[in-house]
């Protein structure tokens, strides 16, 4: 029993029933609601030192990427995710030199902006566009666009977004739920695109964590432990997304990124 206790990483009741309740927020967010991962972010961090914490987060999400993986194997959109993952990759380098010289408060800082800042410029987009489709059949003008060149700068855009908070933060979730959210996804592929899309980069970021010394045996133990609640709550949301209608999805998507912008500036 002694050795037993000498593996569990030293944390009290409190704390333990924090970290329980994010690994199954883990498991439910990546097969049901992407940008409820930040919730995790947060309970994890009141739990554990903040830095430290990033690194015990990132193990139980690479365990909830496998599983959505497996669930939504045939829903990617291929063309989304060959546009943003060598952008996300940039993304996570930059992030692993920031988290290595600023402190956790302006880490939140950084974040909380990023995603409001992103909230308000893709909810005024899609409302943009929405105008001018029913304006165009009226209008009859003849301009050509660029849409490739677009969405391709766009993609670039948010991949870097993405790839930089999910570094610093483990908070890319709401970063490419908006994303996803304006290129009007449906549920399932919203669902398969996200996990191929956290499943690489997670793995990616792996030795960067590992170089900042923040995976531990006390991380992997505790880790090891919360393996079951993570599959637990990924189960359940694997059921809960196929019921989800596509407009309460939406909806949902951006009310997450929303409550998790504020939190990690409030909190």
């Amino acid at each position: 029993m002694s050795d037993l206790a000498v593996l569990i990483p030293a944390l009290g009741v409190g704390p333990w029933l924090l970290v329980t309740l994010g690994a199954l927020i883990v498991g439910f967010s990546k097969t049901a609601l992407p940008g409820a991962g930040t919730i995790a972010v947060g309970i994890f961090a009141l739990a554990m030192p903040a830095k430290e914490s990033t690194a015990a987060l990132l193990l139980l999400l690479i365990v909830g990427d496998m599983t959505a993986l497996w669930v939504y194997r045939r829903e990617p959109d291929w063309r989304t995710l060959v546009r943003l993952l060598p952008s996300a990759m940039i993304g996570v380098v930059i992030g692993a030199f920031y988290f290595a010289r600023v402190d956790g408060e302006g880490v939140r800082l950084t974040i909380g902006v990023i995603l409001l800042t992103l909230v308000i410029v893709t909810v005024t987009r899609r409302q943009l566009t929405k105008h001018r489709e029913v304006a165009a059949p009226e209008t009859g003008t003849g301009s050509v666009s660029r849409p490739g060149v677009a969405a391709a700068a766009q993609g670039m855009g948010y991949g870097l977004l993405g790839g930089f908070t999910t570094m610093v933060a483990n908070a890319a979730g709401p970063v490419m739920s908006l994303y996803f959210y304006a290129m009007r996804m449906p549920v399932l592929t919203f669902l398969g695109t996200s996990a191929w899309y956290f499943a690489i980069v997670n793995l990616f970021k792996v030795p960067f964590s590992a170089g900042l010394g923040l995976i531990t045996r006390d991380t992997l133990v505790m880790d090891a432990m919360l393996i079951p609640v993570v599959l637990i709550g990924a189960f359940a949301g694997a059921k809960v997304a196929r019921r989800i209608p596509q407009k309460v999805f939406e909806n949902l998507i951006l009310v997450l990124t929303v409550a998790a912008a504020l939190s990690l500036l409030i909190i």
